[in-house]
């Protein structure tokens, strides 16, 4: 990586820590400067604005991360319903970036900024549209496969499995607590086997 490559890197990723534990909104450029150790100019070298920067750590942080944690899992062979809980209870118990205390970083922007930001409405709506898609697929395969009962509407499906997901990570934020994962994963492999 050159140089300017692994400045740029740096500052997206400590911009990433900060927002995630203190907000986008709250989070300051001076703040991501004084962490990273580079200049204004240098920032501004990279990045026009405070928003081009949140853009890119949707896309060039968040994504590949989205992917590897929500997508991938979804394509494994086997039990489609096992592979939906596992794809969940890792995100949840296992996963050591996501904190139960600061919740789902994609979620948490999509609270402070897809109201005001049509980029970030976007970006965020892109990443919610891949993860929505793949577990309509993993859903579509357990058809196939006569794992999921063939009468399952499998876009109804994922918008309640994402809804669950994401509404148990507020619930955690508040609680700090990985408990409340817990019952959730609970009653959520009950959901899964209804599918059966």
């Amino acid at each position: 990586m050159k140089k300017a490559a692994i400045t740029r890197l740096n500052i997206l990723q400590k911009a990433f820590e900060l927002i995630y534990e203190k907000g986008y909104l709250t989070t300051s450029i001076d703040e991501i400067l004084a962490t990273t150790a580079v200049t204004k100019g240098a920032f501004y070298y990279h990045f026009k604005n405070k928003d081009e920067m949140g853009i890119a750590i949707i896309n060039e942080l968040l994504k590949p991360s989205f992917e590897n944690t929500f997508l991938k899992p979804l394509t494994s062979e086997g039990d489609s319903i096992q592979t939906i809980y596992n794809m969940m209870h890792e995100i949840l118990m296992d996963n050591e970036i996501l904190k139960v205390e600061y919740g789902c970083p994609a979620s948490n922007l999509t609270q402070e900024m897809a109201p005001w930001n049509a980029e970030f409405t976007k970006a965020l709506n892109d990443l919610s549209s891949e993860w929505k898609e793949a577990i309509i697929a993993c859903i579509e395969n357990g058809k196939k496969n006569g794992n999921i009962r063939s009468d399952v509407k499998a876009e109804q499906v994922a918008i309640f499995i994402m809804s669950g997901y994401w509404g148990i990570r507020n619930i955690g934020k508040l609680s700090n607590n990985k408990s409340v994962y817990l019952v959730y994963l609970k009653q959520l492999k009950n959901y899964l086997e209804s599918l059966r």
